[in-house]
């Protein structure tokens, strides 16, 4: 959100990096024996020449046609020793149209603000000779097939103007606010057609005009903390929001061809908002023993208003607006400790779960019995529960030996008329262990291995619209039960300082069960050989070179019963 100066790194970060470093005492010292910075201000001033019209080089810079363009930079510094306050301008791009703009005010450790805009061009790289009037509006005349065209330029822009206010509050606290508002404008290029028939395009390539999109949106965004910080506990919450505005919810045609008359108006992007609370944290308990937290709740909606007209019928008890709804909370928690100079403990616990909210409500009344459709809409909830347990230790010989149990469970909801099965909840249980070593002062191996578990609640198998048992009766891969045995070798060698090199291979064997239809078994071997090169402080070069393999073994059948089950005499592998 922030455009911060690019040129420059204020003394606050210095001081905080030493501070984090080394402590406070560090960071005396280099004030005692360092010579006071130098404040200075930068202006320059320039031209660029581009030779040739380019729609590509200047699509988000505004360099497109060919001539001379000014370059202005500057970045103003000024700072109140007395009193600790800095006063700071910067500029980017001024001369171009993707140029930035910022003013800081603030005083150490106290208070500070800041405003700042920013502009982002886009052009389409294009060039479009077209009789297509009311481009940039919501109503657009589409002429005759014979109308002569004309070159148009098809563009959007993006005005970004931002503010934020930082304050320390007594006892430990502070505030911060930060608010963003973009405005977007222009057209881009769209269109309006069918998938087949008509004179025009012919049975294959169906209609199609060209119907640029107009832009008119609004993007505000605002952000607000409250922070404690002390030697042991830390916290942060607050507020963030985001509220999006269309202008435009429809565009209208008229004129163009016959076979697209019903094809108006069509719908645009909808205005919607979304607002997150949130509480984030850690205490330390002891110097070798932290825990850290995070809860937040999150709703977002759209209820703008659905495009209507004389060819746009709504079917009846739905409304006027898809009253979507969608609600979201995270819970994580953690805790590391080292209770042992030689062993290190982790473990968290993360609950992830999107409700969907919106009404389930019939949309379309076309759908035939024995359609893989009926309808209604349908919203998608997802829950997702993971775990970790996860324990180190140094052995003798620079040997570290690390163990862990991960857990991942997933819940999501279908609707009743599904086109591929499904099951409503997967579980996977995944043990690893490694052993990693030092071999010496420039390589560094490690070899690992995992396995892990996967099954879940029955399959639900695939019914059209009256109920019926479908014919797709496949178990999508990734819900299928599934074993799987994998390990891992991995070495870092560093021959020189500037040059690094890095191994790794990994092979994995998969079963799979739970059904005779589909895949038995699965195999996948991965290599490659990373390396850098470091040239120079500013030059670094590297290369790859990496091989993969996948196989997987399956059963076939030609004709499957009503419960997916293969019969014996047909199945193939």
């Amino acid at each position: 959100m922030n455009l911060n100066p690019r040129h420059m790194v204020p003394l606050t970060a210095v001081a905080a990096a030493l501070l984090v470093a080394f402590g406070s005492a560090a960071v005396r010292a280099a004030d005692a024996t360092a010579e006071p910075a130098k404040l200075s201000s930068e202006f320059s001033l320039g031209a660029g020449y581009v030779s040739d019209d380019n729609g590509r080089f200047g699509q988000y810079t505004g360099m497109r046609d060919d001539g001379l363009y000014g370059l202005i930079d500057f970045n103003i510094v000024k700072r109140d020793d007395a009193t600790g306050t800095w006063l700071k301008f910067y500029g980017r791009n001024v001369g171009l149209e993707n140029r930035e703009l910022r003013f800081d005010h603030n005083r150490q450790g106290n208070w500070g603000y800041f405003l700042e805009f920013s502009q982002i061009p886009r052009y389409e790289p294009y060039t479009v000779t077209t009789a297509v009037s009311g481009i940039g509006a919501p109503n657009l005349a589409i002429p005759a097939a014979t109308t002569a065209g004309v070159p148009i330029e098809l563009k959007t822009r993006r005005d970004r103007i931002g503010f934020g206010f930082d304050k320390q509050l007594p006892g430990n606290w502070n505030f911060q606010v930060r608010f963003r508002n973009e405005e977007k404008d222009g057209a881009r290029l769209w269109a309006r057609g069918t998938t087949g028939g008509g004179v025009v395009g012919g049975p294959v390539f169906g209609n199609f005009e060209f119907a640029p999109e107009p832009i008119n949106s609004t993007i505000r965004q605002l952000e607000a903390t409250i922070g404690y910080t002390d030697e042991k506990l830390q916290l942060s919450g607050g507020y963030y929001g985001t509220m999006y505005n269309n202008q435009y919810n429809g565009l209208d045609f008229t004129g163009g061809l016959a076979a697209l008359a019903t094809f108006t108006p069509i719908g645009l992007p909808p205005d919607n908002e979304s607002h997150q609370f949130h509480l984030s944290g850690g205490y330390n308990f002891t110097p070798t023993t932290r825990g850290t937290f995070k809860v937040a709740y999150a709703r977002a909606t759209q209820e703008d208003a659905f495009v209507t007209g004389a060819n746009v019928p709504l079917a009846p008890g739905i409304g006027n607006n898809l009253q979507g709804r969608l609600d979201s909370t995270l819970v994580q928690a953690s805790i590391t400790a080292r209770p042992m100079p030689k062993l290190s403990l982790l473990a968290s616990l993360r609950y992830d779960d999107r409700d969907d909210k919106t009404p389930i409500l019939r949309y379309n009344t076309l759908a035939a019995a024995t359609s893989t459709f009926d309808g209604y809409n349908e919203p998608h909830s997802f829950r997702t529960t993971t775990g970790k347990l996860e324990a180190g230790y140094a052995l003798p010989m620079a040997y570290r030996l690390t163990g862990g149990i991960d857990y991942e469970q997933k819940e999501h909801n279908f609707s009743p008329v599904r086109v591929v099965s499904s099951r409503e909840k997967t579980e996977e249980t995944a043990y690893r262990v490694e052993l990693r070593r030092s071999m010496s002062e420039t390589v560094t191996g490690a070899l690992s291995y995992v396995y892990s578990d996967r099954d879940g609640s029955p399959f639900l198998l695939t019914t059209v619209n009256d109920g019926t048992i479908g014919s797709n009766l496949v178990h999508p891969l990734h819900l299928a039960d599934r074993e799987r045995d994998k390990l891992r070798l991995t070495v870092n060698w560093q021959p020189t300082n500037p040059l690094s090199i890095q191994f790794f291979a990994d092979y994995a064997q998969d079963k799979y069960g739970g059904r005779t239809l589909g895949p038995r078994e699965g195999e996948a071997q991965t290599y490659s050989v990373d390396a850098s090169y470091a040239f120079s402080d500013k030059l670094q070069g590297t290369a790859w070179i990496s091989r993969s393999d996948t196989r997987v073994d399956q059963s076939l059948c030609v004709a499957a019963s009503a419960v997916g089950v293969c019969p014996a005499t047909a199945a193939s592998p």
